[in-house]
């Protein structure tokens, strides 16, 4: 699907800041999966191979190619030594973001919070020289750029990120299963969203978790959805359906409130770790630059 793109000339530098950009130059998307069977100390995407980046030495052994001996070694020390490189191999990311109506409630904050977290990825991804697809989701599919590779795709990534409206009604099913069926390689899935789906959001993470995909839920909720400040009688408007309702607010419904709030967020985190998935909650009261540089490092899905 071809990207959402506009006319506007904003760039990059209208989420992030320059200095926090050039300390995301030195990051990268960690692959856990892709590390298994690797060296100590080799980089996630590459392993030794014949390619054009040198690597190390090992003792020639009777049947290597000779024509990957160091005739210079050799020449010096008398030994057969085989010289090694290192082999590009392919890691994708795919960030999977909520464009829907209730990304900008119960204020803007957690939308403008959505896209910068999921411009930091982006940029740390296509530094990274990965490729890198980046979905934005409402009632399915509502804008895509795909298979980017490397810094130039930068500008194009903003344009997706910063035009792309938040309207309309969510599907995450549906997203997910347009999303499953064109993603390629092997790598990492990052869904960027508040959860909060009437449909659930169970039958949409199956379809993403798999053996060739790490997915990373990481559930982003601003503070007045985490613990509230209400008082008196309130009428409750879905922004997405309309659907309405009417109550009282008391101490004792705040505390239910709570609790079925926490016990929703644990459940989520429950069924990603059962399968293999990674939680994470981004309470926007936490600045992005912490989330990423601090907390995402820590669990190891950047280094």
């Amino acid at each position: 699907m071809a990207a959402v793109l506009g006319t506007s000339q904003r760039k990059l530098s209208d989420l992030l800041d320059p200095g926090f950009m050039a300390r995301l130059d030195a990051l990268d998307v960690l692959s856990h999966r892709m590390l298994k069977g690797r060296l100590q100390g080799e980089r996630r995407s590459k392993r030794r191979g014949q390619s054009v980046e040198f690597a190390d030495h090992r003792p020639y052994v009777v049947g290597d190619d000779l024509r990957f001996v160091d005739w210079n070694i050799y020449g010096r020390l008398d030994q057969l030594f085989l010289k090694l490189f290192l082999e590009e191999q392919d890691l994708t990311v795919h960030l999977l973001v909520d464009a829907s109506a209730s990304i900008t409630q119960p204020d803007k904050d957690k939308n403008t919070y959505i896209r910068k977290l999921t411009a930091a990825l982006g940029y740390v991804s296509l530094v990274g020289n990965n490729r890198v697809t980046i979905t934005l989701f409402g009632d399915g599919i509502v804008g895509q750029v795909a298979n980017m590779r490397g810094r130039a795709y930068i500008p194009r990534m903003a344009e997706l990120i910063l035009n792309t409206p938040c309207e309309g009604t969510s599907d995450f099913d549906k997203a997910c299963r347009q999303a499953a069926s064109s993603r390629v390689g092997t790598g990492v899935i990052i869904v960027v969203s508040d959860f909060l789906f009437k449909e659930g959001y169970e039958s949409g993470l199956r379809r993403l978790i798999g053996e060739q995909y790490e997915v990373y839920a990481i559930q982003t909720l601003c503070p007045q959805e985490l613990d509230p400040e209400l008082a008196g009688d309130l009428k409750l408007v879905d922004v997405e359906d309309a659907d309405d309702s009417e109550i009282t607010v008391s101490s004792a419904l705040l505390k239910y409130y709570k609790r079925n709030v926490t016990a929703y967020c644990n459940a989520l985190k429950d069924f990603c770790l059962r399968r293999g998935g990674t939680y994470v909650l981004a309470n926007t009261s936490t600045s992005v630059e912490l989330m990423v540089l601090n907390y995402l490092r820590r669990i190891q899905l950047l280094r």
